[in-house]
């Protein structure tokens, strides 16, 4: 080789070595900045239920025994609870305030539900539908049509349906007096971090809530019979258009939430009895859900999870839904879910076994139009068929939904620090037992 050759050939060397060199460092600044631009969870936040909720990043106290958490956890707040005692098992940023999406229809259900006879009838208006905000998620509820209060649950459930919302609203005093009495029911709870602008959860400016405070809301709503039999529906028959000299024709309608029907490359999570998911925009995906095995029954709540995975918000869910099962018992707990403030002063209303006798806590908000349009249709007293046959992946499912198996707490003292409505061993049935009311479709 000529000395000119080997001079060029240094002079390259010179220069692209240290490129190379520095080229994976520079990459790993590039990711470094990425995660950097990730939001970051307050310093300081409440410390209702315990000082350790209120600290940033995880909080978990491993005992003997107990496994690790999974390693496949994205979600910018997430809590695992559980739903008898209140024990709070662990938790990742729990009390960040964030927009809920639709699992703030729970306090909307928790806090209406108790309040409507679901055998009365109410014809929709122009009015009733107004206000609801682009791309809203629709049951399909139209004009000049009646329907029954347990249809509109019906919507609010398993379609997320912002139009079911607002008809139910309206007929709560209308939205302004619903947001009024959400935001009450809120405090009365003690879901201090949540604070509702609309009642169906869609985005707007303010409103928040909490992975704690989604889980307090829920495991009160669960009390409810009727919120644990729509919680806990698969599909229905819904009513359509009332056409002249017609009988009225359904179209079928499947929950939303896929660990309960399975759908899309997720699996039914064996033992789920709800409770809600919601995606907006600005929430990303959110998610609550109660589940029984083996006696226990865990509350567990995901928020905004940044992972490309498809449905993450579900996979991360039943993730940490079985690391709860298998650490039951081999954990220190972090925190608590407290109780109403109402549990104090013995003011408290009963938890009943239907709509207007019972507390429920509800979650709800937007799906954004992000699922399927509503089903085909389907005929008459399909809803009973469905459900009869449906089994939704939950064999034994929690708390024995629409079986009346849960015992309710007595009295006017709400003590759900202490006490749970467990199912009883000699009245549990499978929700493939319990078929919806056969009045619901007229």
């Amino acid at each position: 080789m000529s000395a000119s050759k080997k001079t060029a050939w240094a002079v390259a060397a010179a220069v692209l070595l240290p490129l190379a060199i520095a080229a994976p460092a520079a990459h790993a600044d590039e990711g470094k900045d990425a995660k950097d631009k990730q939001p970051k969870p307050p310093a300081n936040m409440s410390a209702v239920g315990g000082a350790a909720l209120g600290r940033p990043g995880t909080q978990v106290q491993l005992g003997p025994g107990a496994p690790v958490l999974p390693k496949e956890l994205s979600a910018r707040s997430w809590i695992v609870a559980d739903a008898e005692s209140g024990q709070v098992l662990a938790s990742h940023n729990a009390h960040w305030r964030l927009a809920p999406a639709s699992t703030l229809k729970m306090l909307f259900a928790d806090t209406v539900l108790p309040k409507l006879p679901k055998t009365q009838n109410h014809l929709v208006t122009n009015r009733d539908l107004a206000g609801m905000g682009s791309g809203s998620s629709l049951v399909g509820i139209k004009e000049k049509q009646s329907y029954s209060v347990h249809d509109l649950w019906l919507g609010v459930f398993l379609r997320s349906g912002n139009d079911a919302v607002h008809v139910l609203s309206a007929m709560n005093g209308g939205v302004p007096q619903t947001v009024k009495d959400m935001n009450a029911r809120a405090a009365e709870l003690q879901a201090l971090d949540t604070f509702v602008v609309s009642p169906d959860g869609y985005d707007a400016p303010r409103q928040v809530s909490s992975a704690y405070d989604l889980t307090l809301i829920a495991r009160s709503g669960m009390q409810n019979a009727d919120f644990r039999e729509y919680a806990a529906t698969p599909r229905a028959a819904f009513p359509g258009e009332q056409k002249p000299g017609k009988k009225r024709e359904t179209f079928e309608i499947q929950n939303t939430n896929r660990l309960l029907t399975g759908d899309l490359g997720v699996a039914p999570y064996q033992g789920i009895a709800g409770v809600k998911n919601g995606n907006t925009t600005h929430a990303g995906s959110t998610f609550t859900g109660v589940a029984e095995r083996g006696g226990k029954v865990l509350l567990v709540t995901v928020m905004n999870p940044s992972s490309k995975e498809q449905h993450a918000v579900y996979k991360e869910t039943a993730r940490l839904l079985d690391w709860g099962f298998a650490a039951a018992g081999k954990v220190t707990p972090v925190g608590e879910l407290v109780p109403p403030t109402s549990a104090r002063t013995g003011t408290g209303k009963g938890t009943g076994t239907g709509s207007g006798a019972g507390t429920g806590a509800a979650t709800g908000g937007s799906d954004g139009g992000s699922e399927p349009a509503p089903g085909k249709n389907a005929p008459d007293g399909s809803a009973a068929s469905a459900a009869s046959e449906e089994k939704s992946g939950g064999v034994g499912i929690a708390l024995s939904v629409a079986g009346g198996a849960l015992l309710l707490l007595a009295g006017a003292v709400f003590l759900v620090n202490r006490r749970w409505p467990l199912a009883g061993s000699g009245s549990r049935r499978r929700r493939s037992q319990a078929p919806l009311d056969p009045d619901v479709n007229p």
